[in-house]
C-alpha cells in the first residue's frame, strides 16, 4: 500500500467515525460538540471528493492500460491516447489530494492584519511599499475581500513609510500568510537621471486577526496615552487629542493610531492591531516549543529574510523560497497573484505532507 493510499484510508475512516457521531441522537443535545463534529466533517469533504475522483481516474487508467495489449491497431492507438490523458489526470489529482492532506493552521480561516513598511532605500522604498499595498488591494478586490486601512504614514512624495490594513474575507490569512518577509525591488527610480538601477526593500508582516476570545487583555496591563494627530512635516490634521498610543506593559508592545478624528475609533483600531500582535507572540511561543521547521511556518514573520525580488528591467518576479520565476511583473503588481501564491503555498507546505 502506498503512503498516499494509506493516508486516504485514514481520512475515510475518520469521516465514517464523524458521520456515526452525527447520527447519534445524544450529540444533538450538546450543540457545541455537534457543531465541532460537523465542522470537522465539513473540512474533510474537499479531500473526500478529490480522493473519489482520484479513485475513478485510477480505475479508468488501469482499464486503458489493459487495452494497450489489444491486437487491433486502431483500438491500441485509442487506448494509448486515453492512457496518456488519464496519467496526467491521475498525477494532477494526486497533487491535489496531497495538498488537501496538509494539516490546516487553525488561523487560516481568519481575517488578516497586513503590515507594510518601507525598508532600506529611502523614498524609493516608500514608493514601492505603496505599490505593494496597491497590489494586495487589487488581489483582495479580485477575491471579493474587503480591505480597511487602519493606520498609514505617508512619505513626502506620496509613498508609504508604514501602512497597516485589515483584510476581511473567507480564508484571508491562509492565502496571504506566506507573504511575510522582505520584498526586494530592483528598478530605476524616477529621480535617477543616470538610469542606474537601485535596490530597495519593503517588509511585509501578515498576522491573523485576533478576536477578543483569542487574546484576553487585562485592562490593567495597558497604558493608554492620547495626543494630537499630525501629518507629514508636522502639519496638524486635528485640533483635538484624538491620536492614541497603547502600550501593553507585560510585552512592551506599542501600537499607535491617528488616522481617525475620533479618539474612540483610533482606540478601537489600536486594540485590534494589538490583539493580533499578541496572538502572533503566542503562536511564536507555541511554535518554539514544537521547534524545528514548524517554527518558521506559524506566525513568525521572518522579517529578516529576503523572500522575493521584483526586477523591473527584466519584468521578472522571483520567489527565492520556492524557486519560482515569472516574467510578468506588471500583471502581478496589478494583483494577479494567484499562480505565484499557489506555488509558494505548495512549496512551503511540502514538509507537512
Amino acid at each position: 500500500m502506498s503512503e498516499l493510499t494509506e493516508r486516504i484510508r485514514d481520512v475515510l475512516a475518520r469521516a465514517a467515525e464523524l458521520e456515526k457521531q452525527l447520527a447519534d441522537p445524544g450529540l444533538s443535545r450538546a450543540p457545541g460538540e455537534y457543531a465541532r463534529v460537523a465542522r470537522e466533517l465539513g473540512q474533510l469533504r474537499p479531500t473526500l471528493d478529490a480522493a473519489a475522483r482520484l479513485e475513478r481516474a485510477s480505475h479508468e487508467l488501469a482499464g486503458a492500460r489493459e487495452m494497450l495489449a489489444e491486437p487491433d491497431p486502431e483500438l491500441s492507438a485509442l487506448a494509448k491516447g486515453e492512457a496518456a490523458r488519464l496519467e496526467a489526470e491521475v498525477e494532477a489529482l494526486e497533487a491535489e489530494v496531497r495538498r488537501l492532506l496538509v494539516p490546516r493552521d487553525p488561523s487560516d480561516d481568519k481575517n488578516a492584519i497586513l503590515e507594510i513598511r518601507a525598508g532600506t532605500g529611502g523614498e524609493e522604498a516608500a514608493l514601492f511599499a505603496a505599490d505593494l499595498y496597491r497590489m494586495y488591494a487589487r488581489f483582495a478586490e479580485g477575491r471579493g475581500w474587503k480591505i480597511e486601512v487602519l493606520q498609514t504614514s505617508e512619505s513626502e512624495r506620496g509613498g508609504v513609510k508604514e501602512l497597516i490594513a485589515n483584510v476581511i474575507g473567507s480564508g484571508v490569512y491562509g492565502e496571504l500568510k506566506w507573504e511575510r518577509g522582505v520584498h526586494r525591488v530592483q528598478r530605476v527610480p524616477a529621480t535617477e537621471s543616470a538610469g542606474r538601477i537601485h535596490t530597495s526593500t519593503v517588509t511585509v508582516a501578515v498576522l491573523p486577526e485576533a478576536e477578543e476570545v483569542d487574546v484576553e487583555i487585562d485592562p490593567a496591563d495597558l497604558r493608554i496615552d492620547v495626543y494630537r494627530s499630525s501629518g507629514p512635516g508636522g502639519q496638524s490634521v486635528n485640533t483635538t487629542d484624538s491620536a492614541v498610543r497603547i502600550t501593553h506593559l507585560p510585552t512592551n508592545t506599542v501600537v499607535t493610531c491617528q488616522d481617525e478624528k475620533s479618539q474612540h475609533k483610533n482606540k478601537a483600531r489600536a486594540l485590534k492591531i494589538l490583539r493580533s500582535r499578541l496572538l502572533e507572540v503566542e503562536q511564536r511561543r507555541a511554535a518554539e516549543e514544537r521547534a524545528g521547521e514548524r517554527r518558521a511556518q506559524i506566525g513568525t514573520g521572518e522579517r529578516s529574510e529576503k523572500i522575493r525580488t521584483y526586477n523591473f528591467p527584466q519584468s521578472r518576479v522571483t520567489d527565492h523560497r520556492a524557486g519560482i520565476t515569472l516574467h510578468r511583473l506588471e500583471q502581478i503588481l496589478e494583483g494577479d497573484l494567484g499562480e505565484l501564491l499557489e506555488g509558494v503555498k505548495v512549496y512551503m507546505s511540502r514538509d507537512q505532507t
